[in-house]
């Protein structure tokens, strides 16, 4: 038996009953060629032990022929093409400010913020700038101050309880403007701490009377002042972080002991008061000159006063609670305005402060 090369494509001569044509030959290349001419030398296991292969073959010489041609390169790249180049873009113009936008900038002042800002505080670019580091809580927090002014000039005719609930918002509102004002939020302990020293001075009163307004005003703030001082000496910071928080700590408590004051004073003395703040701050948010919008809003408190003390029995004794309350109430304004502070500082600072400040004024000349 003469051994030939192995040509797959080459049909059985004399077996292929369909006298198929192979195949055109493919164009292989060199590894190709060398595979498909390999001979064998002598008998090999095939042929000496499967010698019916080609009767087998012939059997089954209706099946189609199989192609070994293998995939172009050209076909791979065709499926598989090539992902498309990212075009480079152009770098978009950065919009240069206008003057008018960088006035604005430098006007408005950012919202209010639950924790710090790491960027230069507006008060200390204002310094740098040489211009006041100080803003108005505006019409907003006036118009609540007004409210909540109104509140006690209506609750207090009533009844000591009655005027305990907008008092009790009061001192709220004072003891976590405080904080806040200083920077210092959120300060839980010491909010909580401050606001209990309030209620506790409204019981005391209740309790006591109207009587015994001093002692039981001046009691819990001795109280609270010694307890905010050992509370303060456990703490574990530094010095200075220790000796702030006791002083934030002891002014906000003291605020909101002291506008217990509402409470130990005469119910009408109450009205004529906090109308004289409502009306006093309205004014003074108006947008007028600082010296007009102040002479505004005392004429406009003195006023208030009298008109709110004719109708209680006061008569022209009103214009003097009014007018002092007044005086109150702007230094408490002025101290909510200062170092640029945020909103949420104007909405509470701003809203408690001037009606707190004036507490002590209309408890001495009820």
């Amino acid at each position: 038996m003469t051994n030939q090369p192995y040509d797959p494509y080459q049909p059985y001569e004399g077996h292929d009953p369909y006298r198929q044509q192979p195949p055109a030959q493919p164009q292989w290349g060199y590894e190709e060629q060398q595979y498909a001419t390999q001979q064998w030398q002598g008998q090999t296991w095939e042929t000496q032990t499967h010698a019916p292969v080609q009767a087998a073959a012939a059997e089954t010489g209706y099946l189609p022929p199989q192609s070994y041609e293998r995939p172009y390169v050209a076909d791979q790249q065709q499926a598989y093409p090539a992902p498309p180049q990212a075009q480079p873009q152009a770098p978009t113009p950065t919009p240069t400010p206008t003057p008018a936008s960088a006035e604005a900038a430098d006007r408005d002042y950012g919202p209010a913020t639950l924790a710090g800002n790491a960027r230069i505080t507006d008060a200390q670019r204002a310094r740098l700038e040489g211009r006041s580091p100080v803003i108005e809580p505006g019409m907003q927090p006036a118009l609540l101050t007004a409210l909540l002014g109104l509140l006690l000039a209506v609750a207090a005719p009533i009844s000591s309880y009655a005027l305990v609930v907008p008092l009790v918002i009061l001192q709220a509102v004072t003891a976590a403007g405080w904080f806040r004002l200083n920077g210092m939020w959120p300060a839980r302990q010491g909010i909580a701490l401050a606001f209990l020293g309030g209620v506790t001075a409204d019981v005391a009163v209740l309790v006591a009377g109207r009587d015994q307004a001093p002692a039981a005003i001046l009691g819990p703030l001795g109280i609270w002042v010694l307890l905010t001082l050992v509370l303060q000496l456990r703490s574990h910071a530094d010095p200075d972080t220790r000796m702030y928080g006791l002083m934030a700590t002891v002014a906000s408590s003291a605020l909101a002991i002291i506008a217990t004051g509402y409470l130990g004073a005469d119910p009408d003395a109450v009205s004529v008061g906090a109308a004289a703040v409502a009306v006093a701050v309205l004014a003074r948010a108006l947008p007028l000159p600082t010296p007009a919008s102040v002479a505004v809003s005392l004429l406009a408190a003195a006023g208030a006063g009298i008109a709110v003390g004719g109708m209680t029995g006061l008569g022209t004794k009103g214009a003097l609670i009014g007018a002092s309350a007044a005086v109150c109430a702007l230094v408490g304004h002025r101290a909510a305005s200062y170092d640029y502070p945020s909103r949420f500082v104007h909405f509470t600072a701003g809203v408690a402060l001037p009606l707190t400040a004036a507490a002590p004024v209309v408890w001495i000349l009820h």
